[in-house]
């Protein structure tokens, strides 16, 4: 199976493409937006028919014969949403003086594919439980074995482990005499389960936000390479970022520059069963490469061939090089270690950019460190574990457990189900911790951070949305905090599922109801804007 990317959008093998950054929407008339009359407040009364009216808005664009909609029913019955399913509440942020109140809401206890909304619900319970000091260790020990030099490196699924670090282990081995090694074993043990990840789609498994997910992580478990247009009629020229890679891949190249009117689309996939790639489309003359991302297919052979060749490079030889899923039972002494940063960074990398693979590894470390007390351990893969601690812990926090299925930890799964509400719940929950303030510098600013940078801009919601943003084929989310310029704290999810329409016109729906929401004022029965429109 191929992966599509088109110029008229971020490229889909990004390493974290999932989370749309770079994908900011271009606002409709009536926004505040420079050169736009800035819309008047609303009531929270008015929300009803403002949001609704967005909604309208959309759908007169798209059709010529609009439906006539009467509140928040009439969401769901006009032809550029007529199938679709939106799923929006919104609340003010709860505190000691105030509790929460709701003002608005829609299908909000309903089920939506949350698509990167889950890693809400990930990153909030790691960081309650493990919290925001934790570290990921790699760990290197020597093993006794009658005079020979035998090494086991422990991966415990540091997501940020790159070259650089490998480079630190081996001085670290330098120091400590080794200057050869008969057997470097690659202890694969930490974490239980299927890699490639069992509940994703064939076509995701072969990308970079797709890579799989074990203990020895390196770079991201993914290669990255750019496709440079050549001469009109030329194939586009392969340049991989580490020119090693080159000599390991072979390449079905069917690809072609065209002229400078030309459309432009390229093809990536990958065989899983060996290193070959396949390209084709088209790009056109002159314009910039290209880049992608392709998935490692077998991550503890990738993570043992660049260790080996970082041994190399600093005169230690190596012998024989082996991938072990058992733990050693056997007392051996640590002799080199690296620690990944805080996950408080972690979880910036996670919610900002959006990261699959971060998410990941932090939901296999809930599990590895923290679920050990749940019965049937043993049955359990160390993923099935991280999403029952995810489970108790925010049932602990006042989370409905029914409100949400969780299938994985990043959202790329179909087969997460998680209402609005449960969103809310959980960002209520957090927002109440002592973490409160770690967890939300590590969402998305709009206007200025991750994958809001491009969104809000210049508008009354940069700098006050933080918010995580989700998007998949036909769905698209938003969840998070707003503070609005004349109104108190608020929280809300937005989730839209099954739309036919562009991802750019569901996003820009999002923003407007999110603009709406940075208008509000507290209202009297006598306010003079009571009723504007």
């Amino acid at each position: 199976m191929s992966i599509t990317l088109r110029k008229s959008i971020v490229s889909l093998l990004c390493l974290f493409a999932i989370g749309t950054a770079g994908m900011g929407a271009q606002p409709k008339a009536g926004l505040a937006t420079p050169g736009n009359a800035t819309p008047g407040p609303i009531c929270p009364t008015q929300l009803d028919s403002a949001i609704a009216q967005i909604l309208q808005s959309v759908s007169s664009i798209s059709s010529p014969k609009p439906l006539q909609a009467v509140g928040r029913a009439s969401s769901t019955n006009r032809s550029a949403f007529a199938r679709a399913r939106w799923g929006i509440l919104i609340q003010t942020l709860a505190s000691t003086n105030a509790p929460r109140e709701t003002l608005y809401t829609q299908d909000s206890d309903r089920y939506f594919l949350p698509a990167s909304n889950a890693k809400l619900l990930t990153t909030a319970v790691a960081l309650h439980q493990l919290t925001p000091q934790f570290r990921i260790r790699t760990s290197v020990y020597q093993v006794k074995s009658q005079g020979k030099v035998n090494l086991r490196i422990v991966g415990r699924g540091d997501p940020s482990l790159t070259d650089r670090e490998l480079g630190l282990l081996v001085q670290q081995l330098r120091r400590q005499g080794i200057q050869s090694v008969d057997q470097l074993l690659g202890d694969e043990s930490y974490f239980r389960g299927p890699v490639p990840n069992s509940q994703w789609e064939w076509g995701d498994i072969q990308a970079g936000y797709g890579a799989p997910i074990n203990g020895l992580i390196l770079n991201q478990n993914a290669v990255g390479l750019q496709l440079w247009p050549q001469a009109v009629g030329q194939p586009l020229r392969v340049q991989w970022n580490d020119p090693a890679e080159a000599r390991r891949w072979r390449i079905n190249n069917q690809s072609v520059t065209v002229g400078d009117t030309g459309d432009e689309f390229v093809e990536v996939g990958r065989d899983l069963s060996q290193p070959l790639l396949q390209v084709q489309g088209q790009l056109r003359i002159g314009g910039p490469p290209e880049p992608v991302a392709v998935a490692i297919a077998e991550p503890s052979q990738n993570f043992l061939r660049r260790f080996q060749r970082a041994l190399a490079a600093q005169q230690i030889r190596v012998g024989q090089t082996l991938v072990t899923h058992t733990p050693t039972t056997r007392a051996e002494t640590e002799i080199a270690a690296i620690a990944s940063p805080p996950l408080s960074t972690l979880l910036i990398e996670t919610n900002r950019e959006s990261n699959n693979l971060y998410a990941e590894a932090i939901l296999r470390t809930l599990g590895a460190n923290t679920g050990a007390t749940l019965k049937q351990v043993a049955d359990l893969s160390t993923a099935e574990q991280g999403l029952a601690v995810v489970q108790q812990t925010l049932t602990k926090l006042g989370v409905e457990p029914d409100s949400y299925v969780l299938a994985d930890g990043s959202g790329l799964s179909r087969h997460n189900l998680v209402s609005p509400a449960a969103l809310v719940q959980t960002l209520q929950a957090i927002a109440q911790l002592p973490e409160a303030e770690i967890y939300r510098a590590s969402l998305p600013v709009a206007g200025v951070s991750g994958t809001l940078q491009s969104r809000f801009r210049d508008t009354p919601a940069q700098g006050r949305l933080q918010a995580k943003t989700g998007t998949l084929s036909g769905i698209a989310a938003l969840s998070g905090y707003l503070n609005p310029p004349q109104y108190q704290p608020l929280v809300f999810s937005i989730i839209v599922n099954h739309s036919n329409q562009p991802a750019s016109t569901l996003r820009q729906t999002i923003d407007e109801i999110v603009l709406t929401l940075t208008r509000l004022r507290s209202c009297s029965r006598n306010s003079s804007f009571q009723s504007q429109r």
